[in-house]
């Protein structure tokens, strides 16, 4: 497994553990990296900026999440897809030149490993909705 597709599993599992344990953000970082000793410094930093970017701007993470889901309250939606959802929509918009369609197949294969089977064509339809959206925004002038 490469690099930046580790950090973005374990962006996903600080998620996760915030998520599920209601922790604060810091709280997350420092239990979640006391129990690991094996992932080196590029992995953790990635993996920290895309925790970071994803709490840090959560009302809009998750705004463009309610706005793509149809149908779906984000409280309703499996723990595990909502936050690949946030840890993909967080790289969207913090790493903006990552192309969308890297970030989008990146988060479904990791999805295959942690996520229902079915969940794979929602994800996909709302990261491509949400990706998109901010492309567009992207090229206004």
């Amino acid at each position: 497994m490469g690099t930046r597709r580790k950090s973005r599993e374990l962006a996903m599992q600080m998620l996760f553990q915030g998520d599920l344990g209601k922790q604060k953000p810091e709280e997350v970082e420092r239990l979640f990296w006391d129990a690991r000793e094996d992932v080196d410094e590029e992995t953790k930093g990635f993996a920290d900026d895309l925790h970071r970017v994803a709490t840090q701007r959560e009302d809009e993470v998750d705004a463009l999440i309610q706005k793509h889901a149809q149908n779906w309250r984000l409280e309703r939606m499996p723990v595990v897809d909502r936050n690949l959802l946030r840890a993909a929509i967080a790289e969207m918009l913090g790493y903006p030149k990552t192309p969308g369609a890297v970030i989008i197949n990146e988060t479904l294969e990791i999805a295959r490993r942690y996520a229902a089977p079915e969940s794979i064509h929602f994800l996909n339809g709302v990261l491509d909705a949400v990706g998109r959206e901010l492309l567009e925004a992207r090229l206004k002038p």
